[in-house]
């Protein structure tokens, strides 16, 4: 299935936020929060303190829940989202990015907008069931979430490193 690009764009920043506090936590300082706000291409404001970084660490367990819950589950979950900070969508277009969904203002905090942004895009996944796009990674010993925009839907770690670190161990096992 292909998802809109803002939609795409929403879950792989939802996703990389969420697994920011897996160990070793890769979201600790504010030139970190600097570098997610630029690397996802956010607008709007971004006051890079503490206290912005604070919001944003807080919001990955939420998050969290809404990425791994069942349909109805994120359903209401996504709904309060929206409720909550008055959501409106509307279509914008600025820099390269052609029309997109905005469904809060661009002097709205940054933890808001990644939190609106978020149940925007899984809005795009309940309409279409495809929830099980997201999953928990299948190395055991991480909790990172998986993503999997594959068309065979094949993808089942979070990152290379735990691809890699099963493919070695089931490697060593089949040497035994």
């Amino acid at each position: 299935m292909i998802f809109a690009h803002d939609t795409e764009e929403s879950l792989l920043a939802a996703v990389e936020l969420v697994n920011s506090a897996e160990e070793p936590d890769t979201l600790t300082e504010i030139d970190q929060l600097d570098a997610f706000f630029a690397e996802h291409v956010y607008t709007g404001v971004h006051t890079g303190d503490a206290a912005e970084l604070a919001a944003v660490r807080a919001l990955r367990a939420p998050l969290r829940r809404m990425l791994t819950s069942d349909r109805d589950t994120t359903t209401r979950l996504v709904n309060e989202t929206l409720a909550e900070h008055r959501a409106v969508p509307q279509l914008v277009r600025h820099g390269k990015v052609d029309y997109h969904i905005h469904a809060v203002p661009p002097e709205a905090p940054f933890p808001v907008r990644i939190a609106v942004e978020t149940a925007m895009a899984l809005i795009d996944l309940i309409r279409t069931d495809e929830l099980s796009r997201l999953s928990i990674c299948a190395d055991n010993a991480c909790e990172g979430i998986v993503l999997d925009l594959s068309r065979n839907r094949s993808r089942r770690y979070c990152s290379t490193a735990c691809g890699n670190r099963n493919a070695v161990a089931a490697y060593r096992a089949r040497k035994k």
